[in-house]
């Protein structure tokens, strides 16, 4: 398998499943809320608060679009470390500056570009999600890019 499709199928796959957890782990200490209304808000991105009337069948669109959107992720991690191969080098600042990104790109072009209902700003929520790009986003894949898409991987 190509070192870079290890990244974005690897990386793709632990950053969804961090970032899923730690959603769902928040918001269900927070707030009560449930693991299939986190997915069901995740959906609603393309199908509006119609989302949150489908049940699991809602929750299950919002599964595959979360690691959909985690796979791309990745796969934009991978053309970064292709076109400056240094940001292999340095993982830890490299994916925390990645992760800070992705929360903000996330947060303030592709949520209010979606059909997501809009979260009014709760500040354990800002700091957690923040502190999870960076954590659970951000480093790992950028481990996972080091390990996987690193020189001695691509000479393998």
């Amino acid at each position: 398998m190509k070192p870079w499709l290890q990244v974005v199928l690897v990386g793709g796959a632990l950053l969804a499943v961090l970032d899923i957890v730690n959603a769902a782990t928040f918001w269900y200490l927070y707030r009560g809320t449930s693991p299939v209304a986190i997915l069901q808000s995740i959906a609603a991105g393309i199908l509006g608060r119609e989302a949150f009337k489908g049940g699991t069948a809602t929750a299950a669109i919002g599964l595959a679009l979360h690691f959909v959107i985690a796979f791309g992720i990745a796969a934009v991690y991978c053309i970064a470390y292709r076109l400056w191969p240094a940001v292999l080098e340095r993982p830890i600042l490299y994916g925390s500056v990645y992760g800070v990104v992705v929360y903000l790109v996330m947060n303030h072009v592709v949520v209010p570009l979606s059909r997501a209902v809009p979260v009014p700003f709760i500040p354990a929520w800002f700091v957690d999600n923040v502190l999870g790009h960076i954590l659970l986003v951000g480093i790992p894949l950028a481990l996972v890019a080091r390990r996987y898409g690193g020189p001695r991987a691509a000479a393998s």
